[in-house]
């Protein structure tokens, strides 16, 4: 009777899994199946390399070169203001806080997650945007807040895993703390610190409501931080409501130029992680 149980626990968990998979193969057949066809009819360059993006004239243009390079700039930006908060937080969350501030910062850290991307770009309008306009500069430093509890729960786990007798040999050699902590614990953490800086990449390059409230939404070249700038997601987000055709073709294909950024993105990531786990 038990092995009964165990083989139906098994089928039920082997199930569970190829549901995931299926999930993930089902959405990248309608990407692929919807988003190819507009590729090929606009031209591949015309489409990736194309600066102007007008689908309403006649004759209308594809190009979604600044809504790239909006979204690079954008997570770029993130990555300067978020990476060194993050990583510093990080450290100290693990290495330096005292446990009675610990029991307070890090459920903040963990409610900086929770929060939705609306609340996140109420806040931009309300406190960011007054000073920096709907520009880049506002998209950078917003996002550069939302990866904080990404990079800081990831890296702060890879520097927990560190064993002790690293800091304590390196305290034993004549090392003070934080040598110890800057010249060894982190050093032997790169590869899960790393892994926290890709997911915050990742966290950034796909975030849509937020930035479509602060950075401005202009498809147009980037040309300066201070003005406004249209990323990938919020391409397809502002325009998918209305667009019919070829438009909500080119859309998708939009989408399909975004999964292929998360792909690359995660395999790094694994790669990263497989290296950690050597």
């Amino acid at each position: 009777m038990n092995k009964w149980k165990e083989k139906g626990m098994s089928a039920v968990f082997f199930a569970a899994a190829l549901a995931s998979i299926l999930a993930v193969g089902l959405i990248c057949f309608f990407l692929l199946a919807n988003g190819i066809p507009a590729i090929r009819k606009i031209g591949l360059l015309n489409f990736l390399g194309g600066t102007e993006w007008s689908p309403t004239d006649t004759p209308p243009e594809f190009g979604i070169l600044p809504m790239i390079l909006g979204s690079l700039y954008v997570t770029a930006g993130a990555i300067l203001t978020g990476v060194p908060i993050g990583l510093l937080t990080a450290v100290f969350l693990a290495c330096v806080c005292p446990k009675k501030l610990y029991q307070v910062m890090k459920p903040g850290v963990e409610l900086l997650a929770g929060i939705p991307s609306v609340v996140y770009g109420f806040f931009g309008m309300a406190a960011i945007v007054p000073l920096t306009g709907n520009s880049i500069l506002s998209a950078c430093i917003l996002l550069g807040i939302m990866i904080l509890p990404t990079i800081v729960e990831v890296a702060e786990s890879a520097l927990r895993a560190v064993p002790a007798l690293y800091y304590e040999g390196a305290l034993a050699l004549g090392a003070g703390h934080y040598r110890s902590v800057f010249r060894v614990v982190l050093p032997a953490a790169k590869s899960g610190v790393l892994a926290s800086v890709v997911l915050g990449i990742g966290r950034a390059i796909g975030e849509t409501m937020a930035v479509i409230m602060v950075a401005g939404n202009q498809a147009r070249m980037p040309v300066s931080l201070m003005k406004g700038v249209r990323t990938l997601t919020a391409n397809i987000v502002v325009e998918m409501g209305y667009a019919s055709g070829l438009h909500r073709e080119a859309l998708i294909a939009t989408g399909v130029v975004l999964f292929v950024f998360i792909l690359i993105i995660n395999l790094t990531f694994s790669v990263l992680k497989g290296r950690e786990g050597k």
